[in-house]
């Protein structure tokens, strides 16, 4: 006999407004109470000093969470010039600190040299692992190990504010950029050192920002819910997004019901109008456009599929 799974089978994305001073872990699991879900998992970590927009995916939009990884992000960050931390945030030991003798035209020549596609050396406080271990493991035990540059993408970076020691900054980036890196390297271009005092992610594809919700207003959710005797879900699962918005960037194809068979049994198909080899498509069934999962088309031009969603009969 199969054995039963605690919590409920929704599916679905909240999108999250972490607050400071928390992993972004501890947030997903707090979200995952209040709803009272079977499973859940995050999309890309923020720091704990960091806030702002956590997608968190319910049942099977955990599938497709790996999407929004490779997502671009928006973010708001004010560095502090004249101080260099080991961590490149507050939350780091100050390991050098420099006169900041810097005007606004130094500084906007600097910040112009992200913009574009560069190269970038994770922070040795970053979650990439390196022989099975995270990197910051690593750095809190003092030890430094290599890291290979990756291509990073600043699509764009404005500056917002120049006050005295403080630089306020908006920027459009590409996947796996960190921000901490970029105000550590940002310090040392314009030779006082700098690094991250406040972090707020504003956004992560095209989530859209007033759907956010603190943890705060979930429970006050919760709370009232069961004050009232009204069942909890009939109240917080209308604060969820579709599954398929985790990947509403990709094109689309659609197929018919019966196509639809072989594709969620995992067999390639033929299908109209794909796009070129290779391509992750979103893939919908008939008039509805009912989302189903995620595909590729593979080198005869077939849909192969990728991930799907989980038959009716198959779920818990």
């Amino acid at each position: 006999m199969a054995r039963r799974r605690k919590g409920r089978p929704i599916n679905g994305v909240i999108l999250v407004d972490k607050p400071t001073g928390i992993s972004s872990n501890d947030t997903l699991q707090k979200v995952k109470r209040i709803f009272f879900a079977q499973k859940a998992g995050h999309t890309g970590a923020l720091d704990p000093l960091a806030t702002g927009m956590l997608p968190i995916c319910f049942g099977e939009a955990t599938k497709f969470s790996q999407f929004l990884l490779d997502s671009d992000k928006r973010y708001r960050v004010i560095a502090k010039l004249g101080e260099r931390t080991d961590t490149s945030d507050s939350d780091g030991e100050v390991v050098e600190t420099r006169d900041v003798n810097v005007n606004r035209e130094q500084l906007e020549a600097c910040i112009d040299k992200f913009r574009g596609t560069t190269d970038q050396i994770p922070s040795m406080y970053s979650a990439l692992k390196y022989k099975g271990r995270k990197l910051y493991e690593y750095a809190r035990e003092g030890v430094e190990v290599p890291r290979e540059s990756r291509k990073i993408t600043v699509y764009s970076v404005d500056l917002l504010r120049f006050d005295n020691d403080e630089v306020e900054m908006e920027l459009h980036v590409s996947k796996g950029t960190y921000i901490r890196t970029i105000v550590d390297d940002l310090g040392e271009m314009l030779g006082c050192g700098a690094h991250v005092i406040m972090l707020r992610r504003t956004g992560v594809s095209n989530f859209p920002y007033e759907r956010m919700v603190t943890i705060e207003q979930l429970q006050a959710m919760l709370d009232d819910a069961k004050a009232n005797e009204i069942e909890p879900g009939s109240v917080l699962d209308a604060l969820l997004l579709p599954t398929d918005t985790a990947v509403q960037d990709l094109p689309e194809v659609n197929i018919s019901a019966e196509v639809a068979v072989h594709v969620l049994n995992g067999n390639p198909v033929h299908a109209d109008n794909v796009p070129e080899k290779g391509t992750l498509v979103r893939i919908s069934v008939g008039s509805e456009r009912e989302f189903i999962g995620v595909g590729t088309i593979d080198l005869k031009g077939m849909l192969a599929p990728k991930r799907v969603m989980a038959n009716e009969h198959q779920q818990d």
